[in-house]
This record gives structure tokens, sequence and C-alpha cells, in this order.
């Protein structure tokens, strides 16, 4: 089998960090969400990945290279426009020849990995098999209807009325007939070729198509609160440990990673949380569910529930920082300079939240 992943979107829902970071490369747990569908993907034991990029190209292909630190091969393939996820497996046709193939959305957090449903698939007979799961707003997704023995009736793209809860997480497998479908259907009112309606296709010429409906976690990271909601949940899978420097006078409980070369010098930091390397910790709180960025700063302030990326520094703020997203290179420090004043520089989409 082989591996498609779509990263090839603009992230328009994370603007304004995705004005100028590809939105797959935002990290969770301190590592992008990109490298983790990779590693998903390597742990199933495939090692030929396709990579469908778009405007952030180089970007991307700078960040994962030629793959070769996880054991892969990656081969690019570039999207004129982001045009639909079944205009993406159309343009890997001579990428993916007439293997298997599992398609994965490069921003999906998924509990558990995916190397059972590929071992599942791969001893299989199946043409297709979706993953399904349960969702408070299926609106907003992908929506499948099974009959009352399990088998799909119909799928529908962000239907106004759902007819279930079951939304598609962006894993997909296929095998070669999938090319017939994405040749046969016609772009929808959005003008993309949609993925449910190639699957619809698939179902409605008799192919095998298998619904898998996970039980786990599933994030989006498409908004700012998915981002933290994954982060918390992948925080409390890490397997802690302090690799960095911890003085005596600081409180760091069991459930906190603190890596290579960071400091944490008279602070408390209660997990789970996870500190990047060489960033510094000084007089300060981190509480739970949070993940500082490799080469930060943090000094005399608070924080919890929170991301805050690389190169950026809070020093002396009166206030806790909490469920706040906190881009590159940004510094958050409390003006000296009377008359007392709020001074921002803020970009396009940003959102502010003062007492």
């Amino acid at each position: 089998m082989k591996g498609l992943i779509l990263s090839g979107g603009k992230g328009t829902r994370l603007y304004p960090l995705t004005f100028t970071s590809a939105k797959q490369l935002i990290p969770v747990a301190n590592k992008p969400v990109l490298f983790r569908v990779i590693e998903s993907i390597h742990d199933a034991g495939i090692d030929e990945i396709g990579i469908v990029v778009g405007d952030t190209a180089p970007e991307i292909k700078q960040a994962v290279g030629n793959g070769s630190r996880w054991g892969v091969k990656i081969t690019y393939i570039h999207q004129e426009a982001p045009l639909g996820l079944a205009h993406a497996v159309k343009i890997s046709r001579d990428f993916l020849g007439d293997d298997r193939f599992v398609m994965f959305l490069g921003d999906n957090v998924i509990q558990g990995g995916i190397s059972r449903l590929i071992e599942q698939f791969a001893d299989s007979s199946w043409n297709s098999q979706i993953v399904l799961t349960e969702v408070a707003h299926p609106e907003q997704y992908g929506v499948a209807e099974l009959d009352e023995e399990g088998r799909i009736v119909r799928l529908v793209e962000k239907p106004k009325v759902p007819p279930s809860n079951l939304a598609l997480v962006g894993i997909y497998m296929f095998d070669h007939h999938i090319f017939e479908a994405v040749n046969a259907i016609t772009p929808s009112w959005r003008g993309e070729l949609e993925i449910t309606d190639a699957i619809q296709w698939l179902v409605e010429q008799g192919y095998d198509v298998y619904p898998y409906i996970h039980r786990g976690w599933w994030i989006d990271t498409g908004r700012p609160g998915d981002m933290l909601e994954a982060n918390s949940l992948v925080l409390e899978e890490l397997q802690p440990h302090i690799d960095g420097y911890v003085d005596r006078e600081s409180v760091v409980d069991s459930r906190v990673t603190v890596e290579q070369g960071a400091e944490v010098i008279n602070s408390v930091i209660r997990g789970p949380a996870i500190i990047g390397r060489n960033t510094r910790i000084v007089n300060a709180y981190v509480g739970p569910f949070t993940s500082i960025y490799h080469d930060c700063l943090i000094r005399d302030s608070e924080i919890e529930r929170s991301i805050v990326l690389e190169h950026s520094r809070i020093e002396a703020l009166p206030a806790r920082i909490q469920d706040s997203l906190i881009g590159r290179h940004v510094v958050i420090t409390q003006s000296p300079v009377r008359p007392k004043a709020i001074r921002l520089t803020l970009g396009d989409y940003s959102n502010l939240g003062l007492l």
C-alpha cells in the first residue's frame, strides 16, 4: 500500500497564524500535526507517501524534506488550487498507480493511529474503507447514512438536515476503482470534486465500501478551539520525561515533559504540559494542557491550556493567559511607561480578549 496526505489547504479558519505558516505545521504537543500523520502512516507499515501541496509547498517541503528522518520516501504532488479532495486523488494517479492506498488529511489527529485500519483493509477484498465517528454537529462534515445492517446507504457533504450523526473522519482507504469514481463525478456547488460524491458513486456502482466506526477521539484541527482540544488530548498520551534543567526551587509534577536545552527556574509547572527545547521558564507558572514550543521565554507570568509557538516571549504580565494560541516571534509584556495604557500591534483576523 501507499499513503497520500492532503496538505494543500490555506487554513483560513486559523488566521492569523496561517498567514505566514501552513496549518499542517502548527504543533500539537510540540510536534507539527503533519509530522504526526506521517508517523501514523509509517507505523502502519507504509513507506511510500505522496503529499499533495498547494501555495504553502515551499514551507512544507523545507520542513518535511525527503522523509528520510521517518524512514519513508516522500513524493510531492502539486495541486494548482483547492479543487476538492477527489481532485487531489485524481491528480495523484501517476504516483499511486494501481496500488491500494490510504488517504489522510494532513490537519487531522486521531487516537490510536491507523495501523489496525490498514491491516484490516489490506487483508480484505473491500474496494474502499471509510472511517466514521459520532459528532455533535454533523452538518459541518460529510455525513454517512447506514442501513439496519450497517451498510452505507448514502453519503452527503455538509447537509443542512443530516441523515445521521456519523461524520467522515479525514481517513479513507481505496483501491484503483476510486479513479473511475473521480473521473465520473462533476464539481459540487462549491466548485470542488467532493470525495463524498466519489464514494457515493462507488456505492451506487456496487463496489464494496466498508464503514468503520471509530470509537476514540478524533480532531480536525481547523479552528483555534480544535487545536487547543487536540493539544490537550495528545498531551495526556505523552510519556513524560525531563531532558532539560529544573532547579531545586521549581515544582514540576510527573506529567510534565521538559525537552533538551530547556531551563525551568523558580517556577511551577503542572501537567500534562510540555516545555520545548531551549525554552526558559523563569519565576513563572505553567498550568495543565499547555505546550510551549522551542526557543521561548516565559518570565514572571502565568499561562495554562494554551499553545505558544517558537521564539515567543511572555514577560511580567499582571493576569494569567489561558485558552490561547500564541504565534511565532510574539512578544507580550507589560509596559513600564506611564500613563498606563494598552499598546497593541495586531495582524488581520486577530482575536484579543482583555480583562
